[in-house]
């Protein structure tokens, strides 16, 4: 890599794998700071529901982008994106290797990648976001299907979110959605290593369980209510967990904790799916005891940072 490529590490997989605790110790072993890439985690007040690192593992190691927005705000990729950059650049700057840490993929590919966003309404984002109040997610996905089939097919007919923001972008420039191929090529920006965490599905779906049934015990369902109380927009609505609360109010914790599971589980597979797709992920089984060390190597590797 020559010497005016920045270096930035990453650290990719699905919910509950391991990650937040894998990366403090990489980033301790590195002299890394992390980069929290997790669509949730930048807003503040939504902290059991999305697990954030600890105050003791940020006492232990920098992190950056978490509690970064008011839950009342509709964050955008590109809004992450170049809150991320600018992180990633005075991280840099002070000599020290920027750590990429999260499970939320098109988030990561937007920092780490050149892609393109296409251009935003909120006249047309509410109207359409009005026609899913009245008839629901699926009905939009219906005619997303007929507009652009290769971007309905990529979406899940639930995701009221994703489905809004390309028939919107489809309105506005009168193209497919899916015509935007830089999302085909993954050519990234920076001096890129990633890493990816895996677990075999029963062990992760173990581990999912147990993070469901301890954030219930933390108090999840109060967190929710108290947010909801205090204006949460759109999008901070629809992260795991306070989605099922906020939709089910009357719901008890036990029938509540079931769903949340059984949605983080699909999600899970989701997210493995797209980091999967990534040709740059370099996979790693969490459950290995020389797991974190194989890390550290890896990054030191791809790299070519000194061991000293």
């Amino acid at each position: 890599m020559d010497g005016v490529t920045v270096r930035v590490a990453a650290i990719v997989g699905p919910t509950a794998v391991g990650k937040s605790s894998a990366a403090v110790e990489v980033a301790e072993a590195l002299g890394a700071e992390i980069v929290s890439v997790d669509s949730m985690q930048v807003y503040s007040g939504m902290d059991i529901g999305t697990d954030k690192a600890t105050s003791e593992m940020r006492w232990r190691v920098p992190h950056h982008l978490l509690d970064h927005w008011l839950p009342s705000h509709n964050v955008t990729v590109s809004e992450f994106q170049a809150e991320a950059r600018n992180a990633i650049s005075h991280i840099s700057k002070r000599g020290v290797l920027p750590l990429l840490v999260g499970g939320s993929g098109l988030y990561f590919r937007a920092v780490v990648d050149d892609l393109l966003f296409p251009p935003r309404s909120a006249n047309v984002r509410e109207a359409l976001e009005l026609e899913v109040d009245e008839l629901g997610s699926r009905a939009l996905h219906a005619r997303l299907t007929e507009l652009d089939p290769r971007a309905a097919a990529k979406i899940e007919p639930q995701n009221a979110r994703r489905i809004v923001r390309a028939l919107e972008v489809i309105e506005l420039t009168g193209e497919p959605f899916s015509d935007n191929d830089s999302f085909d090529r993954y050519e990234s920006i920076y001096g890129l290593a990633v890493a990816g965490l895996t677990r075999p599905r029963p062990q992760l779906h173990e581990r999912i369980d147990a993070r469901v049934t301890r954030m219930i015990e933390r108090g999840l369902v109060e967190e929710a209510r108290r947010l909801a109380e205090l204006d949460i927009s759109r999008t901070a609505r629809q992260a795991l967990g306070y989605r099922q609360v906020l939709d089910s109010p009357e719901a008890d914790p036990a029938t509540l904790g079931d769903e949340i599971a059984r949605a983080t589980k699909r999600f899970a597979r989701r997210q493995e799916s797209w980091f999967r797709a990534d040709p740059r992920v370099e996979w790693f089984d969490a459950d290995d005891s020389e797991c974190t060390k194989a890390v550290i190597d890896y990054i030191r590797s791809a790299l070519r940072l000194s061991s000293t």
